[in-house]
């Protein structure tokens, strides 16, 4: 790690020539989100983060809501992910898929070859017991219950009951009772009770006798016989056991009613959407879990005396890493501002009116889990204190108060801010985290040293640090594509008229904001960025928020080198470092062989095993991918220490595993990879074309690193004799890339994943030098559509990129900018109104993936050469950039005017050969370590 940080700052120290040659990024105009009202909801909120500390700003008049993250809180805690002698089910699993066995092959590896789940063994017995004692407590069922002091819910509700304030997180028994009123027409036959689908298991009773239990997610409808209604109230009662995430009464596709058997549910009578409730038991055992979840921290609320608001305006400045409110009441202006402080660790809320004395608020804190206190510090500061239900983690916050003016008052449930002339809040957060396999830090103590450290700081001096320190990233780049008539729109109207009206200047803000976002999530020194990035809202969020390793994870960082963020890798690169020693052990349990592997997924505890379902979860290339980008880092930054005590030994490590598991196939005789997947695609198969993409990338890699560092020879020997026998991509009868061995794509298949392109993009297996497989993949590009979620639709610009359709690739790109929020309430693809990627819901990898995007149609570098405007869509005639990186070591800065380049200058930060290109027009020179070169549009040198 201590190389790792010193190599991230190291690059660092190229700042201030960077920053000279891009120049500041404050004279980019407009790099500002602005909204005319406060958040509705978490999507519209705006984001901040220091790479460690994260929060969303919702921004209300009245009542503010600051949600806050930390990066380390997880359920779960240290493991082993692996199953141990899973490897003796390896042959058998491929011998049934070589013998065209698919659904058995699944059924095995489901059964024996996933990896462990957390209190698997266990749970069993558990589970049973304790759903022995509810289920055997039926008093609610009966017609007479008094649940006169029971509270209501509303249902069917879409997820259940997870967004139901109170509810978040709920696991456990639930009663829920409702009546309807019968008339005598509907009494003496059998009728239908409709409840729409329960998630996990029922118990529903009609006038206390049980009428049907299930234990699925399926639409449940219960025959009530003949006699058990009865005219006038009737009561329906029902048990929801919920073992883990949503639950309650969901989607219902017909009437939610009870109507005769073989008759419409128009002709019987209709549920009420308002249900009596209450929680019978919220601690069933602990559900068994392949991955943990990334947790939301806690809420600050800062509580105002209402008043009459007017002139509200509520932005982020991604300049300087700033978030406002500002409004007028009474003649007073009132402003807020907020920061999230890398050099002092705090995130910062600073309040000022323009009369003194006029700033009077509460602030409190909550959280969302259950085992959570708050308590008083001292005279100005409150702490929260939480435990993860399902983990080992505990959390710590202290919420402290300056102030010029008024009183302050603290008790153990909020501060109070009275007559003030400024306030300034400062939010510390820790976690017992050390690392994946130690959990024995002091949470508490480290809050008390950042709250102390800043105790005799002005809140200029604290925001000066942030700015300088923020803007040491941020200012290496800068973009600016001109300014179009939408320009001086809020950011929300200006999503709605993108697709309408030119407005290049939003493209300049939306590609800066990935890199923002970027910065704010993955810093040196802390872990990388999430499917979310760093901030999520949710206990249970989309896909447990972890970090998903065939594609999302590598797609966080795509923007990270040629955008001139490399430092901004150095989380990502460590995350590797620990993915290689647990995967290790998942190597030799399930494989039998050396080196590393991994997965589909991981998370804060660096699971590598297969996880989820047999279908999609044994995917082998997970590692071979990550070392992709390893390599990446070395190309753009030249480094060779790192290459050859970082990258290169990760490399190896991963290419000995797979010397050891490619398998001959018996129908060709080419070695192919046998189990694994084209990722979610498909099921399990042997030979997917995206594995032998991959793989000989990573041979590849490694040849050419032994290469330059005069090493092992003899295994670059093996892996040159080993890679000219892998199966090779195929064109099929379509004229398509063959996304497996057998040709069996289908035309009108849209599936989001385009796994077969990644020979194209992020790798260089099939480039212009292979002309057919490039125009097969093209092929494959158009049957697989131009529809996808958020990160499938950026993975498409930077395919279309590659493949130098510079249009096409702006037209994905407008898709991206698309509005998620639509009025039918069915969200899509897009964009919310905070700019944050839609899947839906919230994935952060487009938000990467699109900027990435803008620069593969601006430069690439992949081959020998670097080329210029390879993909420059009509829409953008006209730009300058500033700070781009290449392949090589080189940061260029070049300007063009109607569709054509004007000037170039490249700084090798290297020093080599630089290879420049630009239509049909090249160059070539020795450069030196950090000088800068001049040329012309025709690539004269100046």
């Amino acid at each position: 790690m201590k190389n790792m940080l010193s190599l991230a700052f190291k690059q660092l120290g190229f700042a201030a020539i960077l920053t000279l040659t891009a120049g500041s990024a404050s004279a980019q105009t407009n790099l500002k989100l602005w909204y005319k009202q406060p958040a509705q909801k978490w999507t519209d909120a705006l984001p901040i983060g220091n790479g460690r500390l994260g929060a969303m700003i919702f921004g209300g008049a009245d009542e503010d809501r600051i949600q806050f993250n930390e990066q380390t809180l997880w359920t779960g805690g240290p493991r082993h992910y692996e199953r141990e002698g899973a490897v003796k089910y390896l042959q058998p699993i491929r011998q049934l898929l070589f013998d065209g066995k698919q659904p058995e092959a699944e059924a095995l590896a489901q059964q024996h070859f996933m990896g462990m789940k957390s209190n698997e063994a266990n749970y069993a017995a558990d589970s049973a017991a304790w759903l022995k004692k509810v289920s055997s407590a039926i008093a609610p069922a009966a017609a007479g219950f008094n649940d006169s002091q029971w509270k209501t819910i509303t249902f069917p509700a879409a997820n259940g009951w997870e967004t139901i304030p109170g509810f978040e997180g709920l696991d456990g028994a639930v009663w829920l009772r409702t009546t309807i009123d019968v008339p005598a027409n509907m009494t003496g036959k059998n009728m239908i009770l409709n409840i729409g689908r329960v998630r996990d298991m029922d118990f529903t009773y009609v006038n206390c006798k049980l009428i049907g239990s299930s234990a699925n997610t399926n639409s449940r409808k219960y025959t009530i016989p003949a006699g058990l209604l009865h005219v006038g109230k009737n009561t329906i009662a029902v048990q929801v056991i919920n073992f883990f995430d949503k639950g309650g009464l969901t989607t219902v596709k017909e009437k939610f009613a009870v109507y005769p058997e073989g008759e419409k549910p128009e002709n019987g009578i209709l549920l009420k959407s308002q249900w009596k409730y209450w929680v019978q038991n919220e601690n069933p055992p602990s559900y068994p879990r392949y991955n943990a979840d990334y947790q939301p921290f806690a809420d600050v609320y800062l509580q105002f005396p209402k008043q009459t608001v007017a002139d509200y305006k509520r932005d982020l400045d991604i300049s300087n890493a700033t978030a406002h409110v500002t409004y007028k009441a009474n003649g007073i202006t009132y402003t807020r501002e907020y920061l999230s402080s890398a050099p002092d660790q705090v995130i910062a809320i600073h309040l000022t009116a323009s009369k003194p004395g006029s700033i009077t608020l509460k602030a409190l804190l909550k959280s969302l889990h259950k085992n959570y206190i708050t308590r008083k510090i001292d005279d100005h500061t409150l702490a929260l204190s939480l435990k993860i239900h399902d983990g080992v983690l505990k959390g710590e916050s202290y919420l402290h108060v300056q102030h010029k003016g008024g009183r302050v008052s603290v008790t153990a449930n909020n501060i109070s801010v009275t007559d003030a002339t400024e306030a300034t809040f400062y939010l510390a957060a820790a976690t017992n985290f050390k690392n994946y396999h130690d959990v024995s830090g002091d949470a508490g103590a480290i809050c008390k040293k950042q709250i102390a450290a800043i105790a005799n700081k002005s809140y200029a001096a604290v925001k000066t640090a942030h700015v300088k320190d923020y803007q040491k990233y941020f200012n290496t780049f800068s973009i600016d594509l001109g300014k179009g008539s939408n320009a001086d729109l809020p950011t929300d109207e200006r999503i709605l008229k993108f697709g309408e009206t030119p407005d290049p200047e939003f493209v300049t803000l939306y590609a800066q904001y990935g890199r923002y976002l970027l910065i704010s999530s993955s810093r040196p020194g802390n872990g990388p960025a999430t499917l979310q990035g760093l901030w999520n809202d949710l206990l249970t969020p989309p896909w447990g928020s972890k970090y998903t390793t065939n594609i999302n994870l590598q797609m966080n960082y795509w923007p990270a080198e040629v955008l001139n963020l490399s430092a901004c890798s150095q989380p990502f690169l460590s995350i590797v470092d620990d993915l290689v020693q647990t995967g290790r052990q998942t190597a030799k349990a399930h494989y039998g062989a050396p080196g590393w592997v991994l997965h589909h997924n991981t998370d804060q505890w660096r699971g590598t095993a297969p996880v989820n379902a047999s279908n999609h979860g044994i995917w082998v290339s997970g590692g071979a991918w990550l070392c992709h980008q390893l390599w990446e880092h070395y190309l753009y930054s030249q480094d060779e220490d790192f290459l050859k005590n970082h990258a290169y030994p990760e490399m190896k490590g991963a290419a000995e595993f797979f010397v050891h598991f490619l398998v001959k196939d018996p129908k060709t005789g080419y070695l192919i990879s046998a189990p694994s997947n084209s990722p979610e695609h498909g099921g399990l198969v042997v030979g997917p074309t995206m594995d032998h993409q991959i793989i000989r990338d990573l041979f590849k890699n490694c040849i050419k690193a032994s290469e330059i560092l005069g090493i092992d020879k003899t295994f670059a020997d093996t892996l040159r004799t080993t890679y000219n026998k892998i199966a090779p991509n195929k064109v099929g009868k379509y004229g398509q890339l063959q996304e497996w061995m057998e040709d069996k794509d289908d035309t009108a298949d849209t599936h989001r994943h385009v796994s077969h392109m990644w020979g194209v993009f992020p790798g260089t297996d099939i480039t212009w030098d292979t002309p057919g497989l490039m125009k097969a993949a093209e092929k494959s590009m158009q049957y697989r559509g131009d529809e996808g979620t958020g990160w499938s639709i950026a993975w498409k610009v930077n395919i279309w990129a590659r493949m130098r359709e510079g249009d096409h690739a702006y037209m994905m790109f407008r898709k991206l900018l698309s509005p998620a929020d639509v009025t039918s309430g069915k969200e899509k693809g897009g964009v919310y109104h905070n700019l944050f990627d839609a899947h839906p819901p919230f994935q952060i990898d487009g938000n990467f993936g699109g900027a990435a995007g803008l620069a593969e149609m601006l430069l690439q570098s992949q081959g020998n050469d670097i080329e210029l405007l390879p993909a420059l869509p009509s829409a953008l005639a006209e730009g300058n950039i500033k700070g781009i990186c290449a392949r090589g070591g080189f940061e260029l800065n070049f300007t063009w005017q109607n569709g054509k380049l004007q000037s170039v200058e490249v700084l090798s930060k290297t020093g080599g050969v630089c290879h420049l290109r630009y239509q049909d027009k090249t160059t070539s020179l020795n450069t030196q370590q950090g000088k800068t070169y001049r040329f012309s549009a025709d690539l004269k040198q100046l």
